[in-house]
């Protein structure tokens, strides 16, 4: 019987009425990129992140590679982040030529360790780029004190971070910020991203970079590439962005709802958040205390139709194009292999009734691990 139950996907989408007229619009306006819906969702990005400036990319890898080069990073430049992330954050610091150094994470928050920072900076170091994992932010106090005091760029991988706060303030507001619209994120278009500054000269060359390094057609300022998002993807965006605010609290309700029950559990360790954060729970991520039963309780939520994955398996530097790759500096990040050993999600997105939070509860509640 289970069988038959509905699926209860780990992360979806669900299009509205408001955002298949804007397509729609878009499509009849003859002008499918660089219109007023990509103006807008500049608009609305730069709200939410509190900037002055947000610049659309075509999608989050391509913003954080922006990000980067708008900030002078490049060949002989050392970049500190998490070994806890997607592949793109390694991947954007290698297309500059830059060196990927990583720094490792907290047991509990799964977010950079300050102090491993500090250990990891060198006479090389550029760049610290942290990543507000899972959609919670990182202590944005102690690496604003220490890239200060080593007079280092602040690049914010906030793909997973729409909307998020540290002490009140939201992320992308660091530094240079970098959101990522791809169709599972808390906002998401198919492909997309916007990268986020106070700086009008980084916002120029942001600009410059995404458009073949023009702002004016034929006149070039630079080397540029095509980054460009196109209004269809934004119209998809904006009404979600809109609604941004009410689909976090959405997702912090149903978190609240799983906490209250998975902290009483013995076999399992629930996410833990910082006073100062303002988690939009990306994802709802739990970790077992028995690590060779994770599979199994992973399966077992598939049998019963409940979405459930592990992010991430390995830390991302332990790939076969890293592993020997003189621009990756492996450490040892002894608490980052220990987590992705533990870790698992369950599906924590707006789109969940009363009904599915209370199946996905039952669930994990009752696995054998």
């Amino acid at each position: 019987m289970e069988q038959s139950l509905n699926q209860i996907p780990i992360s979806t989408y669900k299009t509205t009425p408001e955002a298949e007229e804007l397509v729609l619009s878009v499509l009849r306006s003859g002008q499918l990129a660089q219109g007023p819906m990509v103006a807008k969702l500049e608009e609305l990005s730069a709200r939410m992140a509190g900037t002055e400036h947000a610049v659309a990319y075509s999608n989050g890898t391509a913003t954080l590679v922006g990000a980067l080069i708008a900030n002078s990073v490049g060949p002989g430049d050392e970049v500190i982040t998490s070994p806890f992330t997607f592949v793109a954050t390694l991947n954007a610091i290698l297309f500059t030529g830059a060196k990927a150094v990583f720094a490792d994470i907290d047991a509990k928050t799964y977010n950079f360790d300050p102090k491993a920072i500090e250990a990891a900076i060198t006479e090389n170091t550029k760049a610290i780029m942290p990543v507000h994992i899972f959609g919670q932010a990182c202590d944005m106090k102690e690496i604003m004190t220490i890239a200060k005091k080593n007079n280092l760029v602040i690049i914010e991988d906030a793909a997973q971070a729409h909307g998020a706060l540290w002490d009140k303030k939201p992320v992308g507001s660091f530094g240079t910020g970098s959101f990522s619209f791809y169709t599972t994120k808390n906002v998401g278009c198919g492909e997309g991203g916007v990268v986020t500054t106070n700086d009008s000269s980084i916002a120029h060359a942001l600009q410059l970079l995404r458009n073949q390094g023009m702002k004016e057609r034929y006149k070039y300022e630079r080397v540029g590439w095509n980054f460009r998002l196109t209004d269809l993807q934004a119209a998809v965006a904006i009404p979600q962005m809109e609604l941004l605010n009410d689909s976090n609290k959405k997702r912090n309700i149903t978190a609240q709802r799983y906490n209250d029950v998975f902290s009483q559990l013995d076999h399992i360790v629930t996410p833990f958040i910082r006073n100062e954060a303002f988690s939009v729970w990306h994802q709802y991520s739990l970790r077992v205390k028995n690590i060779s039963k994770r599979e199994e309780l992973i399966e077992t939520l598939h049998s019963k139709g409940i979405g459930a994955g592990v992010y991430y398996p390995r830390p991302v530097f332990e790939y076969e194009p890293y592993i020997n790759n003189e621009n990756v500096v492996i450490s040892s990040c002894d608490v980052t292999r220990e987590v992705c050993e533990s870790v698992f999600s369950i599906p924590v997105h707006p789109y969940l009734s009363e009904q599915d939070v209370d199946r996905v509860i039952e669930g994990v509640s009752n696995a054998t691990v």
